[in-house]
């Protein structure tokens, strides 16, 4: 990733959080030189050194077949917003975007055997809806095998961990004042999200 002096996240601790804020991420790996992505739910979870990306594949998906054998890029992104230049002191301005993205890299291990994938998806369930886990226990056992093979679990150690904040730091207090009050008072909610972290940064 691409980082210039300035927009960096403060350590690590920081590109987790905003993972788990944004858990809902795009998985690139290559075949044959040729990109295949896939958007997924992860759970985002460190323990000690170790940081591991959990989530599933439904069975048909080619890139369920690879990401053992290459090293694959998990994309974390949002809130973002484009930025008009009549926000800048100085005319000689063009416009911009701000954004948050964190860029995770690592080789994935299918988890083959069905308690592994119950552990995986009980651990998903707990952390994006936790009163689902009820009905999820009443569900058939029929039906929970069913489900389960029809998926690939798998779980990636990330080896490398990238983010990058572009949230204005360049611009004076007056322009970012501009900038925050525009987009916390439009109407999208992503760009209100945004307006937070540049408030938070810049402080």
């Amino acid at each position: 990733m691409y980082i210039p002096n300035g927009f960096q996240f403060d350590n690590d601790e920081e590109k987790v959080a905003f993972m788990k804020q944004y858990s809902f991420a795009t998985i690139i790996t290559t075949k044959d030189n040729f990109p295949i992505a896939t958007q997924l739910p992860f759970l985002v979870e460190k323990n000690s050194d170790k940081l591991v990306l959990s989530s599933h594949f439904a069975l048909a998906n080619e890139q369920a077949k690879i990401i053992t054998e290459n090293i694959s890029l998990v994309i974390f992104t949002e809130p973002h917003a484009y930025i008009s230049p009549k926000h800048y002191e100085k005319r000689e301005s063009v416009p911009t975007w701000d954004y948050i993205a964190v860029h995770a890299y690592g080789k994935a291990k299918i988890l083959d055997d069905e308690t592994s994938k119950l552990k995986i998806l009980e651990r998903m369930i707990h952390f994006y809806e936790k009163d689902y886990l009820q009905q999820w226990d009443g569900l058939t056992e029929k039906f929970r095998t069913g489900m389960m093979r029809g998926i690939v679990a798998f779980e990636l150690e990330v080896s490398d961990l990238q983010g990058q904040k572009k949230l204005s730091q360049n611009k004076t207090v007056a322009e970012r004042d501009r900038i925050i009050e525009q987009l916390e008072n439009g109407g999208n909610t992503v760009e209100k999200d945004l307006a937070k972290y540049i408030r938070e940064e810049n402080k």
